[in-house]
C-alpha cells in the first residue's frame, strides 16, 4: 500500500516543520518534519525543498515497514494510523508492540485501543503525544 494524501497531512501537522535544527521532547536532534537520521547539533539549516524531501524518503521508510510487518488485507486508514504511528516511533517499536500483534491477529477494535498507551517520553506523559495518538486512532478506526 500506499500511504495517502490524508495520511501525509495528519504526519504534517503533528511533526510541523523546523527549518532549523532542534531537540526533540526526548533530546533527539531533529530538523524539517521530525527528520532525525543523520542530524546533529551542527546540521545546518534546510530549505522547505529539503524538508519536504526527507519527509517523502522518511515517510517511504515507515510504509515499507508497515507492508512488511503487517501480515493482513487492511484499509487505507488503518495503513494510515500505523504509518504516522512508526514515523513518529520507529519500525522497531512497532515491530515489537501489541498493536501490531493485534492487527496481525485481526482483532482492529482492540488494536485500535494501544495507541493511547505510546504517549509517553522520557517517562513523562506528553499532551502533544496524546493528541496524536487520539488522531491516529481516529483514523484507524475510520470507515
Amino acid at each position: 500500500m500506499e500511504y495517502s494524501k490524508t495520511g501525509l497531512l495528519l504526519t504534517e501537522q503533528f511533526e510541523g516543520c523546523r527549518l532549523e535544527v532542534y531537540q526533540d521532547v526526548r533530546g533527539i536532534w531533529t530538523i524539517g518534519y521530525g527528520h532525525t537520521f543523520g542530524v546533529n547539533a551542527n546540521t545546518p539549516p534546510c530549505t522547505m525543498d529539503q524538508a519536504a524531501a526527507w519527509l517523502t524518503e522518511d515517510i517511504q521508510s515507515a510504509a515499507d515497514s508497515v507492508n512488511r510487518l503487517v501480515k493482513i488485507p487492511i484499509s487505507q486508514n488503518v495503513f494510515n494510523s500505523c504509518c504516522d504511528f512508526v514515523y513518529n516511533v520507529g519500525s522497531g517499536a512497532f515491530a515489537g508492540s501489541t498493536l501490531l500483534k493485534l492487527i496481525n491477529e485481526n482483532r482492529l477494535e482492540e488494536a485500535a485501543q494501544e495507541f493511547t498507551k505510546w504517549d509517553h517520553a522520557n517517562g513523562q506523559e506528553v499532551a502533544g503525544l496524546l493528541r496524536r495518538r487520539l488522531a491516529e486512532q481516529s483514523e484507524f478506526l475510520e470507515p
